[in-house]
């Protein structure tokens, strides 16, 4: 054989192997995060949350699996459209945030992609699963139920502005929580205390919202626990302030750092998600691995907010906190 016949001979031995290696190769696993909202602002935290639950199990994006970023940017009619795309790129796994309406979108997109849900709501009332220790179907998750935590936020309002009769409640216009303000007006009526609702569903009906409450002198407000509002929580943060309306709002402590009075929310909800989408990467089936409850809560205030808007914190609520910025 001719020395250059075998050169070439090796050449091409050497691309065949390359070849069949890379086709042995596992392929990196795609993960779709679908969100109602953006993942701006108070989202960034919560994807950082599911990026360290994966980390827990093994998986860090960029080296052993990537992630599909999808948002609606708070249009829900765009929703479909963005769960649809992830299903015809056959992503390994849908993580559903931003809402109950995301997840059932997502869950009526795909039959056979497992999904992994965080979310409030009552996941087995609004359809998501049949059972909560065995899902079943193709989702699973994390529910933290948020008709509950509204009469706590009303309490702690109340006990921080004790002369406060009247209570507005900031809720979405598209995406009204109808638990939550049933809750809260049963709560209201036994303490003795009115409840007025406000809606908005965009950054102008915010403005507008906020100075309702402004006209008609409302002494403190409850923000709903809201993807959206969530999402323009700085905008209702800078509104608060400069009305002079305490606020105790379902976000997390974060949010008193950057500005709201008080916030009272479940903790730890997103990194468990991370888990279980890593968890189904691995092997696990949706239907056999429980939907999660939460199991901490969080009281944290602002002292600086307070003095502000001329308040002064019971010591009840000082040593029922969590955190304190000073």
């Amino acid at each position: 054989m001719r020395r250059r016949e075998f050169i070439t001979l090796l050449s091409g031995v050497a691309v065949a192997w390359a070849v069949a290696a890379k086709a042995q190769r596992p392929a990196v696993p795609v993960i779709g995060l679908l969100n109602g909202v953006s993942f701006d602002s108070a989202f960034a935290g919560y994807v950082d949350e599911i990026r360290l639950g994966l980390k827990d199990t093994g998986f860090v994006e960029g080296q052993n699996v990537a992630i599909e970023y999808r948002s609606a940017e708070g249009r829900p009619e765009r929703l479909r459209d963005l769960a649809d795309d992830l299903v015809r790129r056959r992503v390994a796994v849908i993580i559903a945030i931003g809402g109950t309406r995301t997840t059932l979108v997502a869950k009526a997109a795909t039959s056979t992609i497992p999904i992994v849900f965080a979310n409030g709501g009552d996941a087995v009332q609004s359809g998501l699963v049949k059972n909560l220790n065995r899902p079943e179907a193709n989702l699973t998750g994390i529910s933290f139920t948020v008709s509950q935590l509204a009469p706590k936020r009303l309490e702690l309002l109340v006990e921080l502005v004790p002369d406060a009769k009247v209570i507005g409640f900031l809720d979405n216009t598209v995406n009204p929580t109808e638990a939550v303000r049933k809750e809260l007006m049963d709560k209201a009526a036994s303490i003795g205390r009115e409840v007025v609702f406000f809606f908005a569903g965009s950054v102008l009906e915010i403005d507008r919202a906020f100075a309702g409450m402004a006209q008609q002198r409302i002494a403190g407000a409850v923000i709903s626990p809201d993807a959206y509002l969530n999402s323009q929580r700085h905008q209702i943060i800078a509104l608060a302030e400069r009305l002079a309306i305490p606020t105790v709002a379902p976000w997390e402590r974060l949010a008193v750092r950057e500005g709201t009075l008080m916030t009272y929310t479940a903790e730890g909800v997103f990194r468990p998600a991370g888990v279980y989408a890593g968890r189904i990467l691995t092997g696990a089936k949706p239907a056999d691995l429980p939907v999660q409850l939460p199991t901490r809560y969080a009281l944290a205030i602002n002292l600086k907010t307070a003095k502000a808007l001329g308040l002064t914190v019971p010591a009840t609520l000082l040593v029922a906190a969590d955190e304190v910025i000073e």
